[in-house]
């Protein structure tokens, strides 16, 4: 077992921490990545947030599973996409800036994404009424909005002893997978490149920053047929993790 602080994935919106049926494990939002950084002696959690519930639950949420999990011990987080909005909100608004040494943020749109001002402009009066019926929130989508983001982030300061990083992924439209393709045109034409939902300069923040290959989820190892030079992610999350291991071992 590696002397490091825990590694803790934290997945976006509409995420999961695994899906079971029965007994048996049929899915996860990092498939293969939790197993890849075990293999290597990390020790890895996973926690379940609210899947459509507003940034200021999910970091609520987030604080509490960090409080249980690990009431003695500070943490990396490797955040996906809207986690890492919930990660800077509870580090900065809910008393644990103490409790995370990193924060390394994966897609996740930090100045909001276009999508997201679409979605809202020409979806929410339609979606609405159905959520309403079952009882389901829709403040993240809200929160995502490039307005929605600057509101809910302008007072949420790094922590200077909190190490922030960040990683951006790239597709191109032609390769981006069916479910990103309407998105990505929308992002491309007002932000330029981006990874089907999410621009590269919304994802760049904190004092490093590297690119990935890959559209949204292929950034959590999610296959991408279309991209011939496509690679899985779990090595790339073991540079991530060795790299915050380093940082332990250098304060």
């Amino acid at each position: 077992m590696r002397q490091c602080a825990p590694i803790v994935l934290v997945h976006g919106l509409l995420g999961f921490d695994r899906v079971k049926v029965g007994p048996f494990q049929v899915g996860r939002y990092f498939p293969g990545i939790e197993e890849a950084l075990k293999a290597d002696g990390f020790r890895v959690a996973v926690p379940s947030l609210s899947k459509t519930r507003g940034v200021v639950t999910r970091a609520h949420e987030l604080k509490a599973f960090l409080r249980e999990n690990f009431p003695n011990e500070k943490v990396h987080l490797l955040a996906h996409s809207m986690a890492g909005l919930d990660s800077r909100y509870m580090l900065s608004r809910l008393g644990m800036e103490n409790r995370v040494l990193s924060l390394t943020s994966i897609a996740t749109p930090h100045r909001g994404s276009s999508f997201a001002d679409w979605g809202i402009r020409h979806l929410v009066r339609l979606v609405r009424p159905v959520a309403n019926l079952f009882g389901i929130s829709i403040q993240a989508f809200r929160d995502l909005t490039t307005e929605g983001c600057r509101r809910l982030m302008e007072n949420c300061h790094d922590v200077p002893w909190v190490n922030y990083h960040s990683v951006a992924g790239v597709c191109d439209t032609a390769n981006v997978t069916p479910r990103w393709r309407l998105s990505a045109r929308i992002v491309s034409a007002a932000e330029g490149l981006n990874d089907g939902v999410v621009s590269v300069e919304s994802a760049r923040h904190g004092t490093s920053f590297e690119l990935w290959n890959g559209d949204h989820m292929n950034l959590v190892n999610r296959p991408n047929n279309r991209t011939p030079d496509w690679r899985g992610k779990p090595g790339d999350y073991l540079q991530l993790a060795r790299r915050v291991a380093e940082l332990d071992r250098s304060r």
